[in-house]
């Protein structure tokens, strides 16, 4: 991978890290503790309950994400990024720009 092109990922990964962190902090609001003392309807309250719910699913994925695309950050400058390590060849551009935290090309994370 060349050096314009690791460069330019680096920019996305730290870009994409920002904005999860953005959004992390807001659904680390909103998946905050339903008071019972809250003036809400018994169903506006198990409503409340569910959204809540995926909010938790939401957040846990965005940690992950943002784990992995530290991660990514971290490896940025090392051989073997961008190089699929399940078959050793290199990840396509197109890929890394829209998952730069990828460690599988195309076709072997298909397999998986």
């Amino acid at each position: 991978m060349q050096q314009e092109d690791k460069d330019t990922l680096r920019d996305t990964i730290s870009k994409e890290i920002i904005d999860i962190q953005k959004q992390i902090n807001t659904l680390q609001e909103k998946t905050k503790p339903i008071s019972p003392d809250c003036s809400l309807g018994r169903l506006t309250r198990l409503e409340a309950m569910g959204e809540q719910h995926v909010y938790h699913k939401i957040l846990d994925q965005s940690q992950i994400r943002l784990t992995r695309l530290t991660n990514a950050l971290s490896r940025i400058d090392k051989q073997m990024f961008g190089i699929c390590i399940e078959c050793e060849e290199p990840i396509g551009m197109g890929r890394m720009s829209i998952r730069p935290e990828s460690v599988r090309c195309v076709d072997c994370a298909g397999l998986l």
